[in-house]
């Protein structure tokens, strides 16, 4: 694929593994000779990395979820402006962890019956999807004891418990329902190598499909 870079994005519940298969995968098509930029949110610029340290640490009632969705688009707007779009225009493939799926999902539609708002917000100052989403799917209780097992400050989401966790993954999947173009479930069972053989197999047959 030539001209315009190219913008994918991993979802997931906690402890899905999409962070270790983002990896994965820009390492691959960086061994393949493509230029990839691999980031995350909330975070991947300095000021949204600011705003992720006031997202994830802290109690689970830290803040209302109006206000986690004003931060996390904030943070996005800033990601976006400093190094998505300028790394896209140059023809480069971004890898995101997470992008605004994760808020119509974490904010949108566990966390109070807030879409609608999720969506004004991301017209008025986002204005951009993925080219495709890969959405690692796993068990709820299976993600949240890996989530809880690592020893890591930013547990603020897994701290709402394996509940939280199932609806998270019947919002993920709802949305992947809804947009079947763009969004391609992952079957996130079995070792880091068998998933990111689904995840290239995916990829490839996206972009072959590709104008």
């Amino acid at each position: 694929m030539s001209g315009a870079g190219r913008f994918i994005s991993f979802e997931g519940i906690d402890g899905s593994g999409k962070s270790t298969q983002a990896r994965r995968l820009a390492e691959g098509l960086g061994a393949a000779g493509r230029d990839v930029v691999l980031t995350r949110e909330p975070g991947g610029s300095p000021g949204a990395e600011e705003i992720r340290a006031l997202l994830l640490t802290g109690a689970p009632e830290r803040w209302s979820a109006e206000t986690e969705i004003l931060l996390f688009t904030a943070a996005r707007r800033d990601h976006l402006e400093r190094r998505i779009a300028p790394a896209l225009a140059a023809g480069r493939t971004v890898i995101c962890d997470r992008f605004a799926d994760s808020t119509r999902v974490y904010q949108g539609a566990t966390r109070g019956d807030l879409r609608g708002l999720v969506d004004q917000l991301h017209a008025l100052t986002i204005g951009r999807e993925p080219d495709l989403t890969l959405l690692i799917d796993i068990d709820p209780e299976t993600g949240w004891h890996r989530a809880k097992a690592r020893a890591d400050a930013e547990a603020r989401f897994e701290d709402f418990g394996a509940e939280m966790q199932a609806r998270l993954r019947a919002g993920f999947l709802a949305l992947a329902e809804a947009a079947p173009e763009r969004i391609r479930v992952i079957d996130g069972r079995g070792s880091e190598a068998e998933v990111a053989a689904r995840v290239a197999r995916a990829v490839e047959a996206w972009e072959a499909a590709a104008p």
